[in-house]
């Protein structure tokens, strides 16, 4: 695909948008029409998970180009939104009084909203895809080999120990594991994919953890891979820097700290000011002024080798971060557990 081509089957997409988003005059019709066109799996993410077919030196322009129509499919629906929204909202308060099957005010002005979890989990999603990044998703039971092996992590290695997984009682040669990790879907899809590949992977996780303020037993984990040729750190450090600045905002600081990962080579932590006491110290932190919210490096060639890929034509990097964690240092929340009570009195807040 050149830069002609893309032009034009933008211009069909913006055709096809401005003709359906006459007809969406629910929130339900808004919704959809924004999954299909700049959702996670819409025309326009598509179009993203294309621009390796595109010539290097011609990606920046057409990364421009999509980014173009993309601003305003989503300027054209976050504008129409409240309107209808308002518009239905009329039409509920109106029909409520003479019609007893209507939803009563009461119960519309307290209905339900996504979880804080949920809802940092699709803003993740789509600051990826508007990276360029695709969402992959796996099995929660994995076996032993795509949780453990094909990650460099043999048996009786130390890091198996830390994760303290737990064990399904199932029959078979090779153990079922809860995932104690979403690595597992990065195996998975460089199996099935070739590369360039640039995918994400959000998904729940299990651990046998003592949960405190920032520890529970079930969470969340978003992690990310790169494979192509001349992948370098440097790309590593600037995806990081971008979500950084994409999630947390432009003032928000991070570092990444040297570290070991079996499956990376080399390695490091992400690391982001405690959004708590501002750098300060306190209880969440740790009184370090820092929060861990995952780790990242290259993908150590052991793992290439294990998804059938070669090492001396490809390289990568990978990341993940606590999902939980994110949400926790983005809503101010000074302890985790607060999550999963589900305390509607404290949900209302955040």
């Amino acid at each position: 695909m050149d830069l002609s081509q893309l032009s034009t089957v933008l211009a069909e997409i913006s055709s096809e948008f401005d003709q359906r988003v006459v007809g969406a005059t629910s929130l339900v019709a808004i919704d959809q029409l924004k999954s299909d066109f700049v959702g996670k799996k819409g025309k326009v993410a598509l179009l993203y998970r294309q621009l390796g077919q595109i010539e290097a030196s011609l990606r920046p322009s057409a990364g421009e180009l999509i980014n173009a129509v993309r601003d305003r499919i989503e300027a054209t629906v976050d504008d129409l939104y409240p309107k209808v929204r308002q518009a239905e909202r009329a039409t509920i308060i109106a029909t409520d009084v003479n019609d007893p099957t209507a939803i009563p005010r009461r119960l519309y002005r307290s209905s339900g909203r996504i979880h804080p979890v949920s809802r940092t989990r699709i803003e993740l999603e789509d600051i990826f895809v508007g990276m360029g990044f695709s969402v992959e998703e796996g099995p929660e039971a994995e076996s032993e080999w795509y949780n453990f092996e094909a990650l460099n992590i043999p048996k009786f290695h130390p890091a198996r120990d830390g994760q303290d997984s737990f064990y399904l009682d199932l029959e078979g040669e090779d153990q079922v594991v809860l995932r104690t990790h979403t690595s597992p879907v990065q195996i998975r899809v460089m199996q099935s994919q070739t590369p360039p590949i640039y995918a994400v992977m959000p998904g729940r996780v299990y651990r046998r953890d003592t949960a405190d303020a920032r520890h529970t037993i079930g969470f969340h984990q978003i992690e990310g891979l790169v494979v192509d040729r001349g992948i370098t750190f440097g790309h590593l450090a600037s995806t990081i820097e971008t979500f950084t600045k994409a999630y947390f905002g432009p003032d928000m600081n991070a570092r990444l700290r040297p570290a070991y990962f079996p499956f990376t080579e080399p390695s490091a932590e992400f690391e982001v000011t405690c959004t708590i006491c501002r750098g300060q110290g306190c209880r969440t932190c740790s009184n370090t002024g820092w929060i861990e919210l995952g780790g990242c490096g290259m993908v150590h060639p052991n793992v290439l080798r294990a998804a059938g890929l070669d090492p001396e034509t490809y390289s990568g990097f990978a990341f993940g971060f606590g999902i939980d964690r994110l949400t926790q240092m983005r809503d101010e929340i000074a302890d985790m557990r607060i999550l999963t009570e589900n305390d509607l009195r404290y949900m209302k807040t955040i």
